[in-house]
């Protein structure tokens, strides 16, 4: 485990942060759907060697999807999961609007981690589900950190 690893668990430990939330969906299939293509995107980030540190990260704010870390960066993910993609592709519905407001809760957590000088990035995984198969897409860097944000 490397230093900026064991740091940001020392810090979540230490100000209160779930290192997972090892909560379940409700009874409603769609949140049903999304938690398990947030599950699915962690197992497909675990393989391309990303480290999962906080599943469903909520403040005051909102929530993110995911927190990671692939090397010295910390990554926070927006998971979208469909049914099929006749809507268009998931990925889409991740507006400037949405952008915002996942900026803002990311600078929460770095706020709440004395605001570390390590890089962020912000990743989209898409997951469709196709009968039983689900295909999965990890869009790297899909957004900066929205405007008026900086960090």
């Amino acid at each position: 485990m490397g230093v900026i690893s064991r740091t940001l668990r020392k810090l979540n430990a230490v100000l209160g942060l779930p290192t997972g939330s090892g909560k379940t969906a409700r009874n409603d299939p769609r949140e049903q759907m999304g938690f398990e293509g947030e599950l699915e995107a962690a197992r497909h980030l675990k393989r391309s060697r990303l480290k999962i540190l906080v599943h469903r990260y909520r403040c005051r704010l909102g929530e993110i999807d995911l927190v990671a870390r692939e090397g010295d960066t910390l990554v926070f993910v927006e998971v979208k999961t469909r049914q099929n993609a006749d809507f268009g592709e998931p990925a889409e519905a991740v507006t400037l609007e949405k952008q915002r407001h996942i900026s803002r809760v990311a600078l929460d957590y770095l706020r709440r981690l004395h605001n570390p000088e390590i890089p962020v990035r912000f990743d989209v995984v898409e997951i469709v589900s196709s009968g039983n198969a689900l295909r999965c897409r990890h869009i790297r860097d899909a957004f900066s950190l929205a405007e008026p944000y900086i960090y």
